[in-house]
Parts: structure tokens; C-alpha cells; sequence
């Protein structure tokens, strides 16, 4: 019988939730999901000095915001040591493993000699058949894993195929430090088998160590898991990933105002693809992911692609929901919470009215929050440079006349406030782009913003009228 699929996400709480974590974990969670298994989360802080809670809050809280939900408790790595020691007491009970005595001068000329030979530096081995009654006194010994000296050790992983490893280039990695705390490598085997884990899908850069920890495993009789090393994310550049090309915290995406569902289908094409698909519903990833369409080679990491997935999304998006969206980000923004200060259930149904307008222009929530500042703000508005630059004596004159015109509609509403416009448009026989840039400018503060008889429709008579009041007087 088939054991069920159990994966885990494994971060260190040493930083925020980086990118390419992110996209490690939901690699992990589709999997788990796609064969009806489950997925852990463990948390890997047995680097006490470094490990903070607030990067704990952050993982946890990127992962939630991702809509990445874990099975059973998440595991504390350092709260199981003794369950690590006890894996190295067995080691050593049964000859796999031994006690080493190697001062800090003997390891450093050991690295010495072996760069001068110009050789890795390794350790040599020297305790490793030796007596332990010839300890020196005062010394603390470390455990090291007796690694095989001969033949290899083979990888047959889901990603990068079968890889082989010559056992005479690992030496013998200590598992259990002089002080007794355990190191990474021991850590996580004795985790991965005491949680159940079948499938371990991980960045590339952990290749090497599943030659080292598939040793481990088999030494302590127990299965190795099913491993699968994703390549790592680049920048656009070819380059390793960087801050400039995107290496930033989950958080920081969703601060510049990016839909968790566009992350999600955007980091899912980060190194894995369904043929030619490149819009997918959460429903679609589940049910298409799989470890043999992940690529060999690094993705590439694009803000362009991400913006227009993130585009397409907020167009498809309820527009209520979208606005809650938006006024969530504002609540959280420290330099817009005083816009967010004035938004109030009567300009809350405003910018829900007009949204359909307003997402087809915005690729990001702080695109949208930006276009809808016009109803937002209150009057007198600060208008920008551009947009004062087209308040021209002419331009005032003109909508002054206009203002006086918009002031007899009776019922205001779209077709009313489109017919008005046009018509003082012919009669003063004006094109319709001549009035309406200063009228938007007028009205928003800006050159760009929804169809100018939307903006009028949404903002209602008095505000309208007293807006344009507000620009002539400024300008004058």
C-alpha cells in the first residue's frame, strides 16, 4: 500500500518570507494537495542567536496571506534536541558515527594543508578509527557520522534527474556539536522521518545535501524520502536573485499592492508550466501540478509579467471586494493612512460605483488607491503640476461657463451630464478634449482618471460645482 503524500515547508525564522521561499512552500502545498496528502510546516530556529519571533509572525503571516494553510501543529525544530541527541547516541551505539577531539588548531592546519595542496578543505578523518582512550584531557568532543569512504551515493530526484555523488569527496560531517546541540543536517532527517515526510521538494542548493542526509537516513534504517531540488529564481538578468531584481519579503509584495491569488498564479510559472497556460485558478494548479513539469533550469524573475498578471486578476475581481482590498492596503500604508483616514461609507459607495472604470486602468492596489484619490480627497484639492498647467485663462473661462451650464441639470445622472457637456461644447464650438482635460484636472488634480462623465456622475452636483469653483479661484 501506497504511503499517503506528506511534504513539509521547512523555513528558517532568520528573515521575512522571502520570494523564493514562497514559492518553495506552494510547490509543496500543491503537491500535497494535488495527491490528496498533507503539508507540514516546520519551523527550522535552532539557530537560536538569529531566529527572532517576528520572523516567525512574518512567515506564518506570508503564508496566510498567500492562502498556503498547513496541516497539524507547526513543528518547532528546536524544541525537539532530544530526539536529535538520541538519533546520534544510536549512531554512535552502533559504530556509525564517533566521538571526535580535534582541537580548533588541528581543524585549522587540516584547511591549511589542504588549500596549499589545493584541495577542498575537509576534514581527514583522524578520529575516526582511533581509541577514544587517547581523548586528550580538557577536549569536548563532537559526534561526526561515518560517512562511506568508498563507492557512491545516488539521488534519484524528481527535478534533476538521477545525480551521483562520489562518497570520497564527503567527509564525515559532525552531527552533534561539542555543547550537544545538534546540527542542520542530523535536524532534519530526524524530523522528516518522525513527521511522516515522503516528499521533500526543495531549492537546488540543497542538492548536495541530500547525499549527506540520504546517508543519514539509511544509517538510522529508516526510508529516504522522494526528493525533488527546484532551481533556483533569477533575475531578470540571468543573475542570482537580488533586492533590485525582487528579492524582497512576501509582505512587501502585498504592501505594493499585489492580489494573493496573482502571486500565487504568477509563482507557480516560476519554474513549472501547464503548456501554453498562464492564467490558473487555484482549483487549476491543484489539479494540473505535478514534480515532472517543473523546469531544470533557473526561472526568470519578470515585475512586468507579475503587473499584468496582477491586472487581470483585478479586473476579474468583485468590485466591493477589490475596494476592501484597496482599503486594507491603505489602513496598513504608513505614509497613506491619512487618505485612509477619510474614507467614509458614502465615498466607500462612490468608489464601488465607479470601480469598474477605475481597475481597468490599475495593475496594483496602489494604483488603484492612487486613481481613486479623487474621491477620497477633500476639497480644496491639491492639484498636481500638470494638471494646474491646463487651468489657462482660457481653460477658466471655460468652465466657468460650463459650471453655470451644469448647474441647471435637473437629474444627474450619466446621460443627462454627457448631453450638458456636448452641447456647451457645440455652442461654443469647442471639442470635447479641449474642456474635458481642464475639467478633469479640475475635478481630480490630475490628468488621468475614469471618463470624465463618470468622474462627474460620482462625484455628484455640489461637489462637482464646488470643485471647479475651488481651481478657478486657486488659479486666479
Amino acid at each position: 500500500m501506497t504511503s499517503p503524500v506528506v511534504t513539509r515547508f521547512a523555513p528558517s525564522p532568520t528573515g521575512f518570507l522571502h520570494i523564493g521561499g514562497a514559492r518553495t512552500a506552494l510547490f509543496n502545498w500543491l503537491y500535497a494537495k494535488a495527491n490528496g496528502g498533507k503539508m507540514l510546516l516546520r519551523i527550522e530556529d535552532t539557530d537560536r542567536a538569529r531566529s527572532t519571533t517576528e520572523a516567525i509572525d512574518a512567515i506564518l503571516d506570508g503564508l496566510t496571506w498567500l492562502g498556503l494553510d498547513w496541516d497539524d501543529k507547526p513543528v518547532f525544530q528546536h524544541s525537539r534536541i532530544e530526539a536529535h541527541q538520541q538519533a546520534a547516541e544510536d549512531l554512535l551505539a552502533q559504530g556509525k558515527a564517533y566521538k571526535c577531539y580535534c582541537s580548533p588548531e588541528e581543524l585549522s592546519a587540516m584547511r591549511e594543508k589542504a588549500r596549499a595542496e589545493k584541495r577542498p578543505p575537509r576534514y581527514n578523518g583522524m578520529w575516526r578509527d582511533r581509541d577514544p582512550s587517547q581523548a586528550p584531557a580538557g577536549i569536548k568532543p563532537v559526534i561526526r557520522f561515518k560517512s562511506p569512504e568508498a563507492g557512491t551515493t545516488v539521488i534519484d530526484d524528481q527535478v534533476q534527474g538521477r545525480v551521483t555523488f562520489n562518497n570520497s569527496e564527503l567527509d564525515d560531517l559532525i552531527i552533534l556539536r561539542s555543547d550537544g546541540n545538534p546540527t542542520y543536517m542530523l535536524s532534519v532527517v530526524v524530523d522528516d522521518h518522525d513527521m511522516g515526510v515522503t516528499h521533500v521538494i526543495r531549492g537546488d542548493d540543497h542538492l548536495t545535501n541530500a547525499a549527506r542526509q540520504s546517508q543519514i537516513f539509511e544509517a538510522l534504517g529508516w526510508p529516504v524520502p522522494v526528493f525533488a531540488h527546484i532551481p533556483l529564481i533569477h533575475g531578470p538578468d540571468g543573475a542570482k536573485l537580488s533586492k533590485r531584481h525582487g528579492a524582497l519579503g512576501v509582505d512587501a509584495y502585498r504592501d505594493m499592492g499585489y492580489l494573493p491569488q496573482a502571486m500565487r498564479n504568477y509563482l507557480v510559472r516560476l519554474g513549472w508550466s501547464h503548456g501554453d497556460d498562464e492564467i490558473m485558478s487555484l482549483e487549476n494548479m491543484i489539479e494540473w501540478f505535478d514534480l515532472d513539469n517543473i523546469g531544470r533550469s533557473a526561472a526568470r524573475f519578470d515585475f512586468d509579467k507579475l503587473e499584468s498578471i496582477n491586472g487581470h486578476y483585478m479586473r476579474q475581481a468583485d468590485d466591493k471586494e477589490l475596494a476592501t482590498a484597496m482599503f486594507e492596503l491603505l489602513e496598513n500604508d504608513k505614509d497613506r493612512g491619512e487618505l485612509y483616514a477619510k474614507v467614509t461609507d458614502e465615498k466607500v459607495q462612490k468608489i464601488v460605483s465607479v470601480m469598474p472604470e477605475l481597475k481597468e486602468r490599475a495593475k496594483t492596489l496602489v494604483e488603484l488607491a492612487t486613481s481613486s484619490e479623487f474621491i477620497l480627497n477633500d476639497r480644496p484639492l491639491k492639484l498636481n503640476e500638470k494638471a494646474a498647467q491646463l487651468l489657462t485663462e482660457e481653460a477658466k473661462t471655460h468652465l466657468k461657463q460650463l459650471s453655470i451650464q451644469l448647474s441647471l441639470v435637473e437629474n444627474w445622472n450619466l446621460e443627462e451630464i454627457e448631453t450638458t457637456i456636448r452641447d456647451f461644447c457645440t455652442q461654443i464650438d469647442l471639442k470635447l478634449g479641449s474642456i474635458a482635460q481642464p475639467l478633469r484636472a479640475a475635478l481630480t488634480g490630475t490628468t488621468i482618471s475614469p471618463g470624465i462623465f463618470d468622474v462627474l456622475a460620482v462625484l455628484g452636483r455640489d461637489e462637482t460645482l464646488g470643485r471647479i469653483a475651488d481651481s478657478i479661484d486657486a488659479a486666479s
